[in-house]
């Protein structure tokens, strides 16, 4: 699909601009890979899968502020090892990506905020009834 070999493309030079980021990956709602870069299939669809979980999470902490939509922008995490960060990057899509202690948190903010606007309209993904697209 040529879509899909222009969102590697572009994942990859998210990678490449940011030094120290280990994976990129692109997701719909329901935890399910759309694009990746730099890691193996395994393991880009368990990430896919625990973002679709932290998403909801998300959602759930959103409901305790009185003025919030629920809508969930960016999750970041810092873990022993490195940083996690999972952002909304169009109706029902995800970009995650897994990055090394060392890396520049505002410039790997800005890069993939960057990205969601490039590519944000392209990168949706309708609900799914029965296991379809609609």
């Amino acid at each position: 699909m040529q879509l899909r070999a222009n969102m590697d493309w572009m994942l990859k030079d998210l990678a490449d601009s940011v030094p120290q980021t280990r994976q990129v990956v692109v997701l719909s709602s329901d935890g399910l890979r759309m694009a990746q870069y730099g890691a193996d299939t395994d393991a880009a669809d368990r990430l896919s899968a625990a973002c679709a979980g932290l998403q909801s999470l998300a959602a759930a902490v959103a409901a305790e502020f009185p003025h919030s939509n629920g809508t969930m922008r960016l999750v970041v995490i810092e873990l022993n090892g490195g940083f996690f960060y999972l952002m909304a990057a169009g109706a029902g899509a995800y970009l995650a990506v897994l990055a090394d202690e060392g890396v520049d948190a505002g410039l790997m903010g800005q890069r993939m905020r960057d990205l969601v606007a490039r590519i944000g309209g392209h990168l949706s993904s309708p609900p799914r009834h029965d296991g379809q697209a609609t």
